[in-house]
């Protein structure tokens, strides 16, 4: 079902001056919500203008060309866009009867980065396609996310009242999740942790369950930090990096430098002085600290804003859908707005040294391909979900015309046969 993108905005004198893309929620007739695109093209012109200003440095040094991740990020935005196109025309029922193949296709991408995959710092992420690089976690996040909805809708009651439905969604969690220490990736593997329980929650699971397995799922992570050497180290650099400013504290060191200088209003733009190979991936996942030097407490806020805004979006669609009894819709949603909200909050919490770092791209802002599609993914998901929502209630609202129409037409075809009866007839029916 093609999107109809002429839209008919409900013309009020106090918004004649702004622009027609810019009226958004004017009409109740519009069919889809543009604040999405605003949204999502907000954050790509800025991940783009500070995947410029944080790379330059690092690009000159490795490829003489301080415009390399510049001219790269703006082809993964466009590329972005293609797939979005793409993606906008897809229903939402494709997606909840291939949740499954979705799910398989993720485990495969996981399995195949583990034999063929490209190792960079330590850490076998990436599958290499020519020029193309795919890092396989971030499909398997929206995959497994749109297989949990759909289970969700399916076995709802079940994970109401008994612990085995709970606990299934969980064993193909831990299935990913082994695929992604394998890698290592623990960061991913609390993401969809999270989000998976967020999810259970809202669901209607019940508490107790909820205590049982993060009890396990917490014990099991701080095993995982504790017997593994580097993870470790992050841990105990984040609690104190100063102990170590040259050794393991150094990357949260030079960040909290970068936040420091930052002040309120930044140095301006292009003024860091920690992107200048102080502070190691400063244009992935440290932008936000480069960000925060340049733009201080004002530009920092000003992403949030934008990232609070998107999360509070989703969750609302998702009570919407879920209201209009679109479940899988509605699960979908959530799952993407918890997955958004947790993901950036890492992030950020990461380069300000709230958490330990993880490293966890900013959505929509960071440098990296996959990252930025599949977000963008994300995004138009929800984009088509309010979009059939909306279709919905015009429907609603056209059937109901027609009815109503049809009822006021009825009398009048009465009277016009009373008028042809007999006076017994017309007593009889009085």
């Amino acid at each position: 079902m093609a999107i109809n993108f002429s839209l008919r905005v409900l013309s009020m004198p106090s918004m004649s001056s702004m622009p027609n893309w810019m009226k958004v929620e004017t009409n109740a007739n519009v069919t889809f919500d543009r604040s999405y695109i605003i949204l999502m093209v907000t954050m790509y012109t800025i991940g783009l203008i500070m995947a410029a200003s944080s790379s330059m440095p690092v690009a000159e040094r490795l490829f003489n060309d301080p415009f390399h991740f510049v001219f790269r990020h703006g082809i993964y935005i466009g590329l972005s866009l293609l797939i979005a196109g793409f993606t906008l025309q897809i229903p939402m029922s494709w997606w909840h009867q291939n949740s499954g193949k979705l799910l398989l296709l993720a485990i495969a991408l996981l399995l195949v980065v583990l034999a063929v995959g490209r190792t960079v710092n330590g850490s076998t992420r990436w599958i290499v396609l020519g020029p193309i690089t795919i890092q396989a976690a971030e499909p398997a996040k929206l995959f497994f996310f749109c297989y949990l909805s759909a289970y969700l809708v399916r076995r709802r009651d079940e994970v109401m009242e008994n612990i085995k439905g709970f606990a299934k969604p969980l064993i193909v969690f831990g299935v990913l999740a082994m695929l992604l220490l394998l890698q290592p990736d623990l960061g991913t593997v609390i993401v969809m942790f999270v989000t998976t329980f967020g999810l259970l929650f809202l669901a209607g699971a019940k508490l107790w369950q909820f205590i049982a397995v993060a009890t396990v799922g917490v014990g099991a992570l701080s095993l995982l930090a504790i017997f593994e050497p580097y993870r470790w180290r992050r841990v105990t650099s984040f609690l104190d990096p100063w102990a170590d400013p040259f050794g393991s504290g150094y990357q949260l060191t030079q960040s909290l430098m970068a936040y420091g200088r930052g002040e309120m209003f930044g140095q301006g733009l292009g003024n860091s002085i920690q992107k200048l190979e102080y502070l190691p991936e400063a244009h992935t996942d440290f932008v936000m600290a480069v960000l925060a030097e340049e733009f201080g407490f004002i530009g920092i806020s000003a992403i949030l804003v934008l990232s609070s805004i998107l999360v509070i979006k989703a969750l609302l669609l998702g009570r919407k859908a879920i209201n209009k009894e679109k479940y899988f819709e509605g699960f979908f949603a959530y799952g993407i707005g918890i997955w958004f909200c947790f993901q950036a909050a890492v992030n950020v919490g990461a380069s300000a040294g709230i958490v330990p770092t993880k490293g966890l791209t900013m959505p929509l802002i960071s440098y990296g391909g996959s990252s930025t599609i599949i977000m963008t993914i994300a995004v138009v998901v929800l984009l088509r979900i309010d979009h059939e929502l909306r279709l919905q209630s015009l429907q609603a609202t056209s059937s109901n015309r027609k009815s109503a129409s049809k009822s006021t037409s009825k009398p009048k075809a009465m009277s016009k046969a009373s008028s042809k009866s007999t006076p017994e007839q017309g007593a009889l029916d009085v």
